[in-house]
């Protein structure tokens, strides 16, 4: 039997176990709302009963040897999406293959490839860029990213990723982030974070619902206006969220034209991240577990649903995640030598003027091809370290990876626009900072 044919009688062979959850279901919403406690514990044992069933078949008690083999051969065969939703269905089936798929695909740092829903929220590849794209719809104002899938600069279908909706409020603009285009419900589990501007729309304040792993260099919300349902709160997981960047545009007094000046500071991402041998200090291994099992904790063993909540990403939870540690005033208590970790610093690459064009120019790589005031390039800002070396010595030259362009974000058509981000951002950071170009900057231009 070939490791297709596994994966087919994988995805086939649960379609019985879902029908007493389904009848469940159905009986819930025949009887209305006044059942609704019933309905919720008969469908939890409904769904552990199949859970145990599925746990105690032949698929669960493969040989480990037999199942390395599976999973190692479709992780090499099935690297781009949409064949990748197999991996996905994989993880799926039971803790034994969810632990064998974790020890096998690797974080998109390392094979640069995004599969679980928990890769929106992990650095990219150190090799080489993400390439993404997004859609934007002026008459909902939302904004979608899809993941490439092929090397075309104009695409009209891609992987979903992210979803953002934007609020325009008295004094401010809000984006909110979800994982979901259709469930754009702060109360859902869906939503994992923001972007909030001032009244200039000069400064951003990226928020994240899952606190980092230094949350000494972030600072928490006083207040949140996310909502969460009473049985998905947590005493050790506070309902609120965490400022992880901050976004900037340098005021144009002069009112002369010209390319916006922008500046990110990235507190959950030190300056030593690209440095040799640093890193991005992310989630613990046991808190990464949890969150790829929750993200397949409430799926029903049908065929379709294991194959939709594949391709949408719609199973995460971060809202459920919760760092360990010792804590104190909402702060986790770290060495002196991480707190004082300076954050990494972003800006953007300055244009250089065409006299042909009479017009600013940087090199993207044929990924944009419309000009436009929003289209820029960030790079990591060098930062003078403790004891600079005086006017008669040479500065060293920084690091390699310093002259690499981290995130670039272009026009390629009306309301379509390229975003391609590399290590040490996530997904969900680029898409942030992007949707901060987006906003009216009246003091800016």
């Amino acid at each position: 039997m070939s490791f297709r044919s596994i994966v087919r009688d994988v995805r086939d062979g649960f379609g019985s176990l879902s029908m007493r959850g389904f009848e469940v279901r159905l009986v819930g919403h025949r009887r209305g709302r006044s059942h609704s406690a019933v309905h919720e514990l008969r469908d939890g044992h409904a769904a552990a009963a199949a859970a145990d069933v599925v746990q105690s078949s032949c698929w669960a008690n493969l040989p480990p040897e037999l199942l390395r083999d599976v999973i190692e051969r479709l992780e090499a065969s099935e690297a781009a999406w949409p064949s990748r939703k197999n991996v996905v269905a994989c993880a799926a089936v039971c803790r034994t293959w969810r632990d064998m798929c974790r020890e096998i695909v690797k974080n998109p740092e390392f094979c640069g490839k995004i599969t679980f829903p928990v890769s929106l929220k992990q650095p990219g590849p150190r090799d080489g860029a993400i390439q993404c794209f997004i859609k934007r719809d002026k008459s909902t104002q939302t904004y979608n990213l899809y993941l490439c899938l092929s090397s075309a600069v104009l695409v009209e279908s891609g992987k979903f990723l992210l979803s953002a909706k934007r609020y325009s409020r008295a004094t401010c603009t809000e984006y909110t982030i979800f994982m979901s285009a259709d469930n754009t419900s702060r109360s859902s589990n869906m939503y994992i974070g923001k972007l909030r501007s001032n009244l200039l729309g000069t400064k951003f304040v990226i928020y994240d619902t899952q606190p980092p792993c230094n949350t000494a260099n972030v600072s928490q919300s006083g207040k949140t206006s996310r909502r969460f349902y009473s049985r998905k709160v947590s005493p050790k997981n506070p309902s609120s969220t965490y400022s992880i960047a901050q976004v900037s545009y340098e005021l144009n007094v002069l009112g002369t034209r010209g390319p916006r000046r922008m500046n990110c500071v990235m507190h959950s991402i030190p300056a030593s991240s690209l440095e040799a041998g640093g890193t991005v200090p992310c989630q613990p291994d046991s808190v990464l577990a949890r969150s790829l099992d929750e993200s397949f904790g409430s799926i029903s063993f049908s065929k379709s649903s294991i194959m939709d909540r594949a391709i949408r990403f719609s199973s995460s939870r971060y809202s459920d995640i919760s760092v360990g540690g010792p804590m104190v005033g909402g702060q986790a208590l770290g060495d002196s030598d991480e707190s004082k970790e300076r954050p990494l610093i972003l800006r953007n690459k300055a244009p250089r003027w065409h006299e042909q064009l009479q017009c600013w120019c940087l090199n993207f790589k044929g990924r944009v091809t419309v000009a436009s005031v929003k289209n820029f390039q960030l790079v990591a800002a060098t930062q003078p370290a403790a004891g600079a070396p005086t006017p008669s010595q040479p500065a060293p030259p920084p690091p390699p990876d310093h002259d690499k362009v981290i995130l670039q974000f272009g026009k390629v058509a009306k309301d379509m626009f390229t975003m391609d981000y590399r290590y040490p951002l996530s997904a969900f950071q680029a898409f942030a900072i992007c949707l901060s170009s987006f906003d009216t900057k009246l003091a800016c231009e």
